[in-house]
């Protein structure tokens, strides 16, 4: 696993992290509707995730390129 490959993999943590606190600060702030919240911020972390994989399977192929040349 190369340097790209863990900084991808840091961001995604870090923009995961970044989303369940805003979701848990709309749940927190508005409690009536935070059954309805939290379903939207489930379904936001996975289209973060679903959006990471792209780019941490081309630096993966990217970095395993350079090795084999």
């Amino acid at each position: 696993m190369n340097r790209a490959v863990v900084f991808e993999l840091l961001w995604l943590v870090a923009a995961l992290t970044i989303t369940a606190l805003i979701f848990w600060a709309g749940a927190w702030s508005y409690p009536q509707g935070a059954g309805t919240i939290w379903p939207i911020g489930w379904a936001t972390m996975a289209a973060v995730l679903a959006m990471s994989l792209y780019e941490i399977r081309r630096v993966w192929t990217r970095g395993r390129e350079i090795r084999d040349n």
